[in-house]
């Protein structure tokens, strides 16, 4: 056998090691999953929810569109907004099951090098774009599994994602379980966003205990929405005495909002009267500069 056919050949076999290699973790993503390294090990988060909501998880291999994957696997020069945009079409696509979701995630990280969480995010916000809020709890839920994105950005992320999946109850035991301990710290975007969640899907109780926890830290609120839904609260409640002790406390919140309308009010008002002005100005030195070429003209 002669030297170039023996180099076609090794050539050869080593491409479809390649493609072998490539499709692995799309046909075995479950026996991959169980032998990743100590970073991508699980952390129990809502499983049983989950699994109580997709109603029932075989044993089977899921059906997924592996073809746009395993052209990104062996693809070379796929650039990153290609890479998402195939993971976002892919997740769009299989039945809605965790199992197959996860799957697909797993594929799609099985030869980075190091955790994608900068391209995940983008990933979660173009389906956040497309309202799939199930995707999205499930990715994070799959992210936050392997341990990685573990901030109160992801959990605020996650609780938004809950609620308008309609799933206020399973917000409400992530905010329990993994917010509600650092009150005193959390920000007032993360707490407002929950005062929210209870006012629309009526917990009253929970978000007057909620106000309540941060109060006791001597948090002082920063939006009078928020200030204005708790009162809405307490007097849903028969709590009258609580929404005015709560409205007179935090009245600045509402005469600073009134006092930003009157200067932006005073503000356009001034800023007519000045284009007014200048306007006035311009006609009157086009009307002399007029006469004063017509009497030019006269005296020609």
């Amino acid at each position: 056998m002669s030297r170039s056919v023996s180099i076609a050949l090794l050539a050869r076999q080593i491409n479809l090691l390649k493609v072998t290699r490539s499709l692995y973790p799309l046909l075995n993503f479950n026996t991959l999953a169980q032998h990743r390294s100590p970073r991508h090990s699980r952390e129990n988060l809502g499983d049983s929810n989950e699994d109580r909501y997709n109603n029932q998880i075989t044993s089977k291999t899921p059906e997924i569109d592996t073809r746009a994957l395993a052209k990104y696997q062996i693809g070379e020069n796929v650039s990153r907004k290609d890479k998402i945009k195939i993971l976002v079409s892919t997740l769009l696509g299989p039945k809605d099951s965790k199992e197959a979701i996860y799957g697909v995630l797993d594929a799609w990280v099985a030869w980075e090098q190091k955790f994608p969480i900068g391209p995940l995010k983008n990933v979660l916000l173009a389906l956040e774009k497309e309202q799939q809020w199930h995707r999205v709890i499930q990715v994070i839920k799959w992210m936050l599994s392997k341990g990685q994105g573990n901030t109160m950005g992801t959990y605020g992320q996650l609780i938004y994602a809950l609620d308008m999946d309609r799933r206020a109850k399973e917000a409400h035991e992530i905010w329990m379980k993994k917010v509600n301990s650092d009150l005193h710290s959390t920000s007032w975007k993360l707490c407002n966003l929950m005062i929210s969640v209870y006012y629309r899907n009526n917990m009253l109780e929970d978000l007057v205990k909620l106000f309540k926890g941060l109060e006791a830290f001597d948090r002082k609120p920063t939006e009078k929405s928020a200030v204005q839904k708790v009162a809405d609260a307490y007097e849903m409640l028969g709590l009258l005495d609580e929404k005015e002790r709560v409205m007179e406390k935090y009245k600045n919140l509402f005469e600073e909002s009134s006092r930003v309308r009157t200067n932006k009010s005073k503000g356009s008002q001034s800023l007519k009267i000045t284009e007014s002005v200048k306007r006035s100005k311009i006609r009157r030195d086009e009307k002399k500069q007029t006469n004063d070429c017509a009497q030019e003209e006269v005296v020609t």
